[in-house]
């Protein structure tokens, strides 16, 4: 297999990274220096959830597996990408919307939706993401499908004072088969190639539940 592009899915960390509300916001210091220690070293602090990341099912479930318990394989795939650039602010994304698309994804595959929400990266309006219907999910899961992230902040609708949101059903829906969630990507449009294989490979933290990772995806011939 050659390798023909790299293409970056990923968030930079930096203390401007955008979280979702309430979370740590990123906090890099200089530790150490060449001139005064004879080496770089930073401090990094930040949430799981920072970034382009990944949720393990125990984000929203107690009994289920914890991010270095999920068994590798559920972070490379075969890139399937649902094309729907162009929703609006909180629009839901239904089936009927991507069903072509969707109906191309199976087991092992790693589904990546492509709102376009990403343009609004950085803006207030990033928070009013579009999100991902409960039947959609369903459809997906069904399929064999165990892994699916987009480019916005939420798989689900974000809640706000006057958006109470639902309760969260897709990270539910994904944690009950013990499924994985990558949020925050971005570049999608830049898949413009067949049978992207995509890397989603988190930190090996321990015990928690997700963690950022640095998403790509590739292609080769």
């Amino acid at each position: 297999m050659e390798i023909v592009r790299v293409v970056d899915l990923s968030r930079e960390i930096t203390a401007e990274t955008v979280v979702y509300p309430g979370d740590p916001v990123p906090h890099i210091a200089q530790h150490a220096t060449i001139a005064v220690d004879g080496f770089n070293l930073v401090s990094v602090q930040m949430g799981s959830q920072s970034g382009t990341h990944v949720d393990a099912p125990f984000h929203f479930d107690e009994g289920t597996e914890k991010i270095d318990e999920i068994p590798l394989d559920r972070f490379v795939g075969r890139g399937v990408v649902l094309r729907c650039d162009g929703v609006g602010a909180r629009e839901r994304i239904t089936l009927d919307a991507v069903r072509s698309d969707a109906n191309k994804a199976g087991p092992g595959d790693i589904v990546l939706v492509h709102t376009g929400w990403a343009r609004h990266y950085g803006e207030s309006s990033y928070f009013d993401n579009p999100f991902l219907d409960a039947e959609l999910v369903s459809y997906l899961l069904d399929r064999g499908v165990r892994t699916i992230g987009l480019d916005a902040l939420n798989i689900d609708e974000t809640p706000d004072d006057a958006h109470p949101g639902e309760g969260f059903p897709a990270h539910h829906l994904i944690a009950n088969v013990a499924g994985v969630i990558c949020e925050n990507l971005c570049n999608l449009e830049s898949i413009d190639f067949a049978d992207p294989f995509v890397s989603l490979l988190p930190m090996k933290f321990v015990g928690i539940d997700g963690a950022p990772v640095r998403a790509v995806a590739l292609e080769t011939r």
